[in-house]
């Protein structure tokens, strides 16, 4: 089964976004009534946008936020503040639309969409889609986190969550997660994927004391050695020391890129997904849109790997999706803009491009 999975994985593959209506959505903003590039950085997204969707007739109404919740072993090490059980009772509020993602895509029209793709319990929570791969991963310190199968199961689900959403009309997506112990299982894949040291990319989580902090920076960096990880492919990797929340999203940043549908990537859990994700199949991050630039260390060896400059820069930490969500919103402002006024509708001559 393994080897079948991973041979489907291989087969994965993504289509660069159209360059032409990319060029034509530039040339749309130029005959809008303002100023040359005065939307600045949403200028190009809004284009890249276009690109991915294949038109420069650009809709993005319909939108979700998709939410992957999960428990990591690697709590037991005592590496952060909180216990397990606190993944179910946000996810419980998740479901209820309550938590602070809902209450945020509430706001701008978006609808959530949370995942049981791992949390440690066998209750069925009403209102979370039951996609649980096992309760929770292993402790990755002691064994690894998940096997490949698990970790490729995991990747295939958030594949199908956004075949699904295609399916249902939604035209943008967004991402975020819940699972206690997740900056720990992302600082552990980003170090060995971009090679560097455990300081260099971990930090204090949801608040982590002195002590702790340093027994989670211990933690990664003798497990890095362990499975000697360095060396690794990504799919090791992410099996070893990774998280099924981590593995689902990745499944979700490749289906954008297979189902043509952008990607609003949230804090420092979903770029690491987000490199997984361009590892596993190359071209994926031209479907992605990076949000905010949040707090943890990782954030920043991230974004100089995939080329990706947030716009967001406000020290957020709060996960759930929720600075996707805002990315979101921002969206819908530019767009109203791209919808207005031309300079041909109130009889102003046209801005010329000089560079």
């Amino acid at each position: 089964m393994e080897c079948l999975e991973r041979h489907i994985l291989d087969k994965l593959s993504v289509h660069e976004p159209d360059k032409e209506i990319y060029r034509k959505v530039l040339k749309n903003w130029d005959k809008i009534a303002k100023p040359i590039d005065g939307l600045g950085k949403f200028e190009t997204i809004i284009a890249q946008i276009g690109a991915i969707l294949g038109t420069d007739n650009i809709d993005i109404s319909k939108k979700a936020v998709i939410i992957m919740c999960a428990d990591n072993g690697i709590v037991e090490e005592n590496i952060s503040q909180s216990s397990q059980e606190v993944t179910k009772a946000v996810a419980q509020q998740m479901a209820k639309g309550a938590s602070s993602v809902g209450k945020m895509a509430a706001v701008i029209g978006a609808d959530t969409i949370p995942i049981d793709i791992g949390i440690n319990s066998k209750e069925q929570i009403s209102g979370l889609i039951n996609k649980k791969i096992r309760c929770g991963t292993r402790n990755f310190y002691k064994e690894e986190a998940m096997t490949q199968e698990e970790a490729i199961k995991a990747i295939l689900t958030g594949v199908e969550i956004v075949k699904d959403c295609k399916q249902k009309g939604y035209n943008i997506l967004a991402m975020g997660e819940m699972g206690i112990g997740n900056t720990s299982t992302s600082s552990a894949i980003t170090a060995a994927i971009l090679k560097c040291r455990a300081e260099e990319v971990t930090g204090r989580g949801a608040g982590l004391c002195d002590s702790k902090l340093q027994r989670k920076k211990q933690v990664i960096t003798e497990s890095i050695e362990k499975y000697r990880l360095y060396d690794a492919e990504p799919l090791t990797v992410l099996a070893a020391v990774g998280g099924l929340d981590i593995a689902g999203l990745t499944g979700v940043c490749i289906g954008g890129g297979m189902y043509n549908i952008p990607v609003v990537l949230d804090g420092v859990i979903s770029m690491t997904a987000a490199l997984l994700a361009e590892k596993l199949v190359p071209g994926t991050v031209k479907y992605l849109i990076p949000s905010h630039k949040g707090k943890e260390k990782a954030v920043r060896k991230l974004m100089n790997a995939l080329n990706l400059e947030p716009v967001i820069d406000a020290d957020m930490a709060l996960g759930e999706g929720t600075g996707a969500v805002m990315m979101l919103s921002l969206l819908d402002m530019a767009m109203c803009v791209y919808r207005g006024n031309l300079f041909s509708d109130i009889n102003v001559k046209q801005y010329e491009r000089y560079l």
